[in-house]
This record gives structure tokens, sequence and C-alpha cells, in this order.
């Protein structure tokens, strides 16, 4: 792997003929804001890290595996090296825990199970912390912490280290759509249909899989990572390569912060597998999976939640709606994600025609315009699961509200489509089309339920 690694660094550079491998090259440059220029620090320019890194963890042991494995395979790993190169000092992401509770945001903290929730505001009030101040407080009032004898400093050091390890650079994907995300799933694992079968092991996996299930996110897609040879396609074999990798650098943060490592082995094993097993099931290519066999156990009412695979699923499911529950916000935050999320496809989309390569699925800021990208989504993957939710929750109030505000929200971007010039923007059957191909929808085999191994 050491050869490949150096041969592929070796090859990558802005003198190469080969577009793809300026595209590869590029692939952090789409993080700052779509620069043109080419910074001093840009992934790819010191070679030997890659060579030193993987020569340290080929010959440190276990120990140094586990502590290496992280940034063996992160996106920012050059990043870091560049720091230390120039010599700066990262400043210590170590805060007094009790500052972040301080004032405004322990109110808002005090609110934190309402669906009003506003995960933007609460970032401004802990200065950039959202989902390290979230973690400790939700750990702490699921009794997580006494239960699973969590040491409160090593805590707290994982979720610093998986908060950092997102792009701030990135419109969506970032540390904030992490504490977001996270918000929602602590409402849906308060639903009095699910609380009251799960266990804190299951608790501490949804908070968990929810916080980390985007880690390390480059702001691009995988089909854009296929297209431009990136060698996580090659290690994860084109299968859902960005939550493979969000999975694995959790792991690898996991053990090099050991806030497991007082469990017994068989459980942290147990724990590693069943969050990848959480954050793999939130490829959008296996939404129509997932949104068959729930319906299929609500309509034929074998859904046994004493059991730990129906448990399991059900987190999956929860997981799931978290990750896309922004159309059901109320109108004001649903705005402020769906203009980061589209910001996010133009940026990947200019690097694409930059490097005359096809343009992606409703990344063609001149075509697919906001309204009609996002009366897709909500037309034909947010909609369709959220009322399967619904079901499940016996419609309580919560789902109610959810649907509501996906309601509302679908009819002002209705609204807004037709207020546009008819030149601007692509056609909302356009773009539902382009979902549909995305999301599996009529090209799933209809009996498919799951996937070999993927549920433990």
């Amino acid at each position: 792997m050491s050869c490949l690694m150096v041969e592929r660094c070796g090859e990558i550079s802005f003198d190469n003929p080969d577009q793809n491998a300026k595209c590869v090259c590029m692939l952090g440059d789409v993080r700052v804001g779509g620069q043109t220029g080419v910074p001093a620090e840009r992934r790819g320019s010191y070679p030997f890290i890659d060579f030193r890194i993987l020569n340290n963890t080929a010959h440190s042991g276990e120990i140094g595996t586990k502590k290496k494995v992280k940034r063996l395979l992160s996106f920012q790993r050059y990043f870091h090296a560049s720091r230390l190169l120039r010599g700066a000092i990262p400043p210590s992401p170590l805060h007094f825990l009790d500052e972040d509770y301080l004032g405004q945001a322990r109110h808002m903290l005090s609110k934190v199970g309402t669906w009003d929730f506003d995960i933007f505001l609460f970032d401004r009030l802990t200065n950039g912390n959202s989902l390290v101040t979230l973690l400790c407080h939700l750990f702490n009032s699921h009794g997580l912490i006494h239960h699973f004898h969590l040491d409160m400093v090593t805590l707290h050091k994982f979720l610093v280290m998986v908060q950092e390890d997102y792009h701030s650079q990135n419109p969506y994907h970032n540390a904030v759509h992490a504490a977001d995300v996270t918000q929602a799933m602590h409402c849906f694992l308060m639903e009095p249909k699910l609380s009251s079968f799960l266990t804190p092991l299951d608790i501490m996996l949804g908070l968990l899989s929810a916080a980390a299930h985007d880690v390390d996110h480059p702001g691009v897609s995988q089909p854009f990572l296929i297209k431009t040879n990136h060698y996580l396609c090659s290690l994860y074999q084109n299968e859902s390569v960005l939550e493979n990798h969000h999975w694995r650098s959790t792991v690898g943060m996991l053990r090099e912060s050991r806030l497991f490592a007082h469990l017994p082995k068989e459980m942290t094993q147990d724990i590693e597998q069943q969050l990848g097993s959480l954050i793999k099931a939130t490829d959008i290519n296996r939404q129509n999976e997932f949104l068959i066999r729930l319906r299929d156990q609500l309509n034929n009412q074998n859904l046994r939640l004493e059991d730990a695979q129906d448990r399991h699923f059900m987190l999956q499911i929860a997981l799931k709606c978290a990750d896309i529950c922004n159309p059901c916000r109320m109108w004001e935050l649903s705005k402020q994600w769906s203009e980061r999320v589209c910001e996010e496809f133009y940026r990947q989309g200019h690097l694409e025609q930059k490097f005359e390569l096809e343009i992606s699925p409703l990344c063609n800021q001149q075509k697919d315009s906001i309204p009609s990208i996002q009366i897709g989504f909500m037309t034909h993957v947010a909609e369709p699961l959220f009322k399967e939710w619904s079901h499940f929750t016996d419609n309580s109030p919560l789902a109610e509200n959810m649907i509501s505000n996906l309601t509302r929200n679908l009819a002002k971007w209705n609204s807004l489509q037709h207020t546009q010039p008819s030149s601007g923007g692509g056609s909302s059957d356009s773009n539902s089309n382009k979902i549909n191909d995305q999301t599996g929808q009529g090209t799933e085999n209809e009996e498919q339920t799951g996937n070999e191994g993927d549920t433990p």
C-alpha cells in the first residue's frame, strides 16, 4: 500500500497533462470557496508526508497504527502537515467545559429537545463549538457518562477530534450540520414509541453515529471521487466510499482517544461494527432499500423493538431521518440549509466545469435552481421517508409537526420557483429524475430489504 500511495502522490502535479490527476490534486481546493489560485499548503504539495505517515505506521506496531489510522486516510492530513511545516502551532482546542454552558447557550440547552432548536444561533453562542458542547450535554443528560464509566476529559478530547475533522470551509457538510443531525437524533430517540425500548448502548450509538456520520467530508460527492480516480474509491471498491471513510475515521479517533479502552474488547468491537452499520445506512444510494424495508415491516406489523436487530434497524432509520430532516425544520432554518447544500453542489459543478468534466446532476448553477432542487428532494426523498416515520410513531406530535413544516416549505419553494424568470433554473421534473437516479428509486430490486453483513 505504501508504494501505491507514494506513486500516487508522485504522479499528481499541476504540470501533469492528465486531467484526472489534476482533479484529484484540486479536491481540497473546492472547500476553500472555489478559489482559482493554488495555495502553498495545497494537499499534495508534500508527497514525503504520505511516505512518512505510511512508513511510521507500518513499523510502529498496533499502538502506532491506532494513532495514525485516522490521519492515514484523512482529507486533512496535508493541511495539518503544512501547518507544522510553516511552524504554526495549532491552538489547544481543550477549553473549560463550564464556559460553554454560560448564559444563553445554557438556556438553549434546556430546550434541546424542542424541534425549533436553532443550531446556527447555538453555534454562535458556543464560539463554533456546537458539536462538542451539545454532545457533552447529551451524554450527561442521558446518563451515559455514569453508565459507561466514561472519563469526562477523554470524552471531551474525542469530541474535539470529531469536531475538528469536519471542514468548516464546506457550506453544508461541516460540524454545524453534524450538530444539527445530533439534535434531531436526540428528538427521535425521545419518541415514546421508541424510547421505552432503547438501552443505554442504543442511545450512545445513536448520538455517536449522528455526530460522526459525515466526519472528514470533502464537500464533493462519491461520483466525483470515482471519476477523478481518488484512492478511497479503490480502497472501498466504489461502494459507499464516503460513508466507509466516515466510519473508519471515527473508529480511528475512538482508538486514538482511548474513550472505550476500559471496556471489554468484545464490547468495543461491537460498538465499532454497529457504528459502521449506522453510518453506512446514510448512503443516499440506499434510500429506496431502507424505505421499502420500513414500509413492509410497518404494513406487516412484524417490527419487534424488543429484538436488538429491529431496534438497530430503527436506529438506522432514525439516523437517515435526522440526516435529511432539513425540509422538516421551520422555514427560517430550512431555507438556510437548502441554500448551503446547493452552494456546495454548485462549487462541485464549478470544479467539474473547470477541468472539462461532465457536470454532476444538481450541480449546474445555470440549470439547477435552488427551488427546483428542493422540490425534487422533498417530493421524492424526504416526504416518503417521513410519512413512514410518522406511521411508525403513530403520528406523534413531533412527527405531525415535521410533516406540517415539510408541507409548508414545499409550498414556499413551489411559489418561489414560479416567481423566477422562465430562463433561470431547471424544472422540478428534471431534477426529480436526477434525484430518483441517485436514490435508487425505480432501479432497485423491489424485494431487496438489506445488504448482507451490514446490520449486526
